[in-house]
C-alpha cells in the first residue's frame, strides 16, 4: 500500500497507455507513427499552389474557411487568425489529431486551434511544463539522467534516475522553474535519423534515452525538442511554442517507479506536477486536494477504525475492523435479499481449482499472471491448485449439474464471491484495489433471443444499487472493447468479437446509454460495459461491470435443447450488480466523509447520559433500540456531556440521544442529529420511529 500517506504516489508504475507510444518496437507502435507523420510530412512538399490547382483550404471549428496559396504552419495560421488566438494556442487538432503547432499544413483540412481550455490544449501546457521541471532537474542536479516526461490526466509527471527529492528539492526546483519561464525560450522541433540521435544522447550521457532510441526501427528519424541553448529532450511534442505559456504550476510530491513498469529494472524517481493556464485554478485545484485529503479513506477509514493494514500480513490484504466489517455486512445482506428478489439463485462455490478448471476457461492461459498459484504451475506430472480470480467456471458447473431445456433459461445466479488477484504493488490503494476482495457476482446464462431483456434488466439493478447508496451521479459508462491488432489477449475469432460487440453496441443504443468506446479493454473473452468512478484524487477505476460473452458455453460444453430438439448453446451475462464491497465501502467513505447514511452505519444511535443517576433509563431506552432493531450504544464514561457528544459527532453516529432527569421522569429523550443538531425533546416511541423511518427509506 505504497503512498497512503502521500495519495499521489498511489498512479500505478505502469506506464500510461499514451506513454506506451514513447518506449519500444513492439509494445508502443505510436512513436512509430509520429516518424510516419514525419516522413508523410516530408513527402507533402508539393503543395497545391505549386501543383497549379487551387488554394488550400482550411475549414475551422464554427465552419469558416481560410485560403491559402503556400504551405503555412499551424502557428502562422493561428497568427493570421488572430493575433491573439496564436498567443493562446497550444496545439492543433487536424482531421481530427491532434498535433504541434509547427505542424506545416499544405492541403485541404479541417483544423481547430486548441488553447489551454481545451483539454488537450492543457495536456500540451502540462507536457511543457513536465520539460521545464526536467531542465531545472539539469540545472540544480546535473548528474541526474533524464528517463520519461509525459502529460497525465491529473497533470504531469517525469522520471530521473534519482533518489526522491524531499520538500525543500520540491521548493527550489519550482523557483528554478520561474526562472526558466521567465526566460521565455522557443522550443524548436528537429529530427535525426536514428544513429544520430543514438549519439546525441551518449553525448549527453543519457542512457535511458538511448535505450529508447535503441528500441526504434532502423530507418526512424527521431524528433527532440530544443529548450534555449541548454537543453533539448527526446520527445514525441506536442509542445507550447514557448515557455512563457507556462502561467501557474506545482509540484506535488516525489516518489518512486521502476524504469519502464518493470519490477526487475532500476528504481526511478518519480516527480509529479500540476499546471493550470490561471493561478486561480491552481488554487482552487489545491484547495480541492486538500478537501481530497480530509476525505481520503485511507485517512478517515483509519481514524473512524473501518480498516487497517498490517506490515506482516502483506500489501494488499486489508484487515476490516468491526465498524467496516458491520457497513460491509448490512451492504451483502441487502444485495443478497434485492437480488433474491429479481429472480436470482443464490450459490457458493470452492475458492480455489485445479489448473485444469482455468485451462478450460482460457484463465490459464490469458491470467496466469494475475493468479495466486499453489504449486509448480509448469509441472504437469503433480496437481497444481490456484485460488480463483473470479467465479464464472465455478458457477457454470451449476448449470453443467443436469441437462437444461429452453424453458430453464434465463437462469440467474449470483454469490457473494471473495476473490484472489496478484495486483502489482504499484497499482494497490487502500480499500480501493486490494489482492482479497469479495464481490456481488453473477451469471446469467440464457438464449440469444433473451439477451437485450437480461442485459436491460442487469443495468436497471445497477443503477437501483447506485441510486441507493448514493453513487449514481458519479459514474460514467465505457464500453470496453477488444483490440483487433492485439489477438494474442484475446479468446475467440474477429466474426465472433464483431458480433458480440454488435450485438452489445445494438443494446446499449437502444438503451439511449451515454458511454465512451474503450479499446482493448474487454475481458479475453467478450465485450464489457464498465460503470466507472473516480476517486477523491481523480484516479478512475471500475466499480461494476456488465460483459457478454458468447465463447465460454462452448468451451465449457453447456448446452440446452431448444424448442426444435436440438442442442444449442446458450449465451453468457457476467455482472455485479453492487462490484466489489471493499472498493464500494471505501467510495462510500470519501463521498460522505464518513458520515455514511443512517442505514449502513456500524453505530446508528448514541445515548448519553447526563450522569450515572440516569445509567437505569439509559439501560431502559438502550433495550427498547435494540429491540426495535437499531444499532443503539451508550456511553457510560464519567465525562461531561458536551465532551460525549462532540466524540459522537467526531464518530459520525447520527443520532446522539441525551438523557437527563426530566426525561427519565417523563420517559422522553432529546435528541440531537448529525445533519440538524438539537432537535428538541420526544417520546422514546416517537424517536424510534424517526430512527427506524431514516433507515427503511434508506434516506441520505
Amino acid at each position: 500500500m505504497d503512498g497512503e500517506s502521500e495519495p499521489v504516489a498511489s498512479v500505478p508504475n505502469t506506464l500510461p497507455k499514451h506513454l506506451e507510444n514513447l518506449i519500444s518496437k513492439t509494445r508502443h507502435p505510436g512513436h512509430h507513427t509520429l516518424v510516419q507523420n514525419h516522413n508523410t510530412e516530408k513527402r507533402k512538399t508539393t503543395t497545391k499552389n505549386q501543383r497549379g490547382e487551387d488554394k488550400m483550404k482550411i475549414t475551422l471549428k464554427d465552419g469558416s474557411i481560410k485560403e491559402y496559396a503556400e504551405a503555412m504552419s499551424a502557428y502562422d495560421i493561428a497568427r493570421d487568425i488572430s493575433e491573439g488566438l496564436a498567443r493562446a494556442a497550444c496545439a492543433v487538432e487536424i482531421n481530427g489529431e491532434v498535433k504541434d503547432l509547427r505542424t506545416v499544413v499544405d492541403s485541404d483540412c479541417e483544423m481547430n486551434i486548441l488553447t489551454a481550455k481545451d483539454s488537450e490544449g492543457l495536456r500540451t501546457v502540462r507536457h511543457t511544463c513536465s520539460h521545464v521541471l526536467a531542465e531545472a532537474v539539469k540545472r540544480l542536479f546535473p548528474n541526474v539522467k533524464l528517463a520519461i516526461g509525459p502529460s497525465i490526466d491529473e497533470g504531469f509527471y517525469y522520471d530521473f534516475e534519482s533518489e526522491p527529492f524531499s520538500r525543500e528539492d520540491l521548493d527550489n526546483l519550482e523557483k528554478e522553474m520561474k526562472k526558466i519561464i521567465k526566460e521565455g525560450n522557443r522550443l524548436e522541433k528537429f529530427t535525426l535519423p536514428r544513429e544520430e540521435a543514438i549519439a546525441l544522447m551518449k553525448e549527453k550521457e543519457e542512457p535511458y534515452k538511448v535505450e529508447l532510441i535503441e528500441d526504434l526501427p532502423e530507418d526512424a528519424e527521431i524528433s527532440f525538442y530544443k529548450q534555449g541553448e541548454g537543453f533539448t529532450d527526446l520527445c514525441a511534442g506536442p509542445h507550447l511554442m514557448n515557455t512563457k505559456g507556462i502561467k501557474a504550476y506545482k509540484l506535488i510530491s516525489s516518489s518512486m517507479a521502476y524504469w519502464r513498469g518493470d519490477s526487475s529494472r532500476d528504481t526511478m524517481c518519480r516527480m509529479y506536477g500540476i499546471a493550470f493556464p490561471k493561478a486561480s485554478e491552481l488554487e482552487a485545484y489545491l484547495k480541492q486536494q486538500e478537501e481530497a485529503l480530509r476525505r481520503d479513506h485511507n485517512k478517515i477509514g483509519r481514524e473512524l477504525e473501518y480498516f487497517t493494514t498490517v506490515d506482516v500480513i502483506g500489501q494488499g490484504l486489508p484487515v476490516i475492523l468491526p465498524n467496516g466489517a458491520k457497513v460491509i455486512q448490512q451492504l451483502q445482506r441487502w444485495i443478497e435479499d434485492t437480488e433474491a428478489d429479481w429472480g436470482y439463485q443464490l450459490t457458493k462455490t470452492p475458492y480455489m481449482a485445479k489448473r485444469e478448471l482455468y485451462k478450460i476457461s482460457g484463465h490459464w492461459d490469458h491470467y496466469l499472471d494475475g493468479m495466486f498459484i499453489l504449486g509448480d504451475p509448469h509441472d504437469e506430472t503433480k496437481e497444481c491448485f490456484a485460488l480463483r480470480p473470479m467465479t464464472c467456471p465455478f458457477q457454470y458447473q451449476v448449470y453443467l449439474n443436469r441437462a437444461r431445456s429452453y424453458r430453464d433459461l434465463p437462469m440467474r445466479l449470483n454469490e457473494t464471491s471473495t476473490l484472489f488477484r496478484n495486483e502489482d504493488s504499484g497499482e494497490m490503494h487502500g480499500l480501493i484495489r486490494v489482492r482479497q476482495f469479495t464481490i456481488s457476482e453473477g451469471h446469467l446464462i440464457l438464449r440469444p433471443d433473451q439477451l437485450e431483456d437480461e442485459f436491460r434488466g442487469c443495468l436497471e439493478l445497477a443503477k437501483y444499487c447506485l441510486e441507493t447508496v448514493g453513487l449514481a451521479e458519479d459514474v460514467s459508462y465505457r464500453f470496453s472493447q477488444w483490440d483487433p491488432n492485439r489477438t494474442d489477449k484475446y479468446e475467440g475469432t474477429a466474426e465472433q468479437w464483431e458480433e458480440a460487440q454488435n450485438a452489445m453496441k445494438k443494446i446499449l443504443d437502444h438503451l439511449g446509454l451515454d458511454y465512451k468506446v474503450g479499446v482493448d479493454e474487454a475481458a479475453f473473452y467478450g465485450p464489457k460495459l464498465d460503470i466507472q468512478i473516480k476517486n477523491v484524487f481523480g484516479k478512475e477505476d471500475t466499480l461494476i461491470t456488465i460483459q457478454i460473452d458468447m465463447l465460454l458455453a462452448q468451451k465449457f460444453g453447456m448446452t440446452y435443447v431448444g424448442e426444435d430438439g436440438k442442442d444449442h448453446y446458450p449465451y453468457i451475462i457476467h455482472r455485479t450488480s453492487i462490484g466489489c464491497y471493499e472498493r464500494t465501502l471505501a467510495l462510500l467513505l470519501e463521498k460522505y466523509a464518513g458520515a455514511l447514511p443512517t442505514w449502513l452505519m456500524p453505530t446508528q444511535a448514541m445515548i448519553v447520559p447526563i450522569s450515572e443517576k440516569y445509567h437505569d433509563y439509559a439501560q431502559q431506552l438502550l433495550g427498547k433500540l435494540k429491540a426495535a432493531g437499531i444499532r443503539a450504544e451508550a456511553d457510560w464514561r464519567s465525562e461531561k456531556m458536551g465532551y460525549k457528544i462532540r466524540e459522537a459527532q467526531l464518530k459520525k453516529i447520527p443520532y446522539m440521544l441525551v438523557v437527563g432527569e426530566k426525561e427519565a421522569a417523563d420517559g422522553t429523550v432529546s435528541v440531537r442529529t448529525r445533519k440538524e443538531g438539537d432537535n428538541g425533546v420526544m417520546s422514546a416511541d416517537e424517536c424510534i420511529a424517526l430512527i427506524l423511518d431514516d433507515i427503511k427509506n434508506k434516506k441520505r
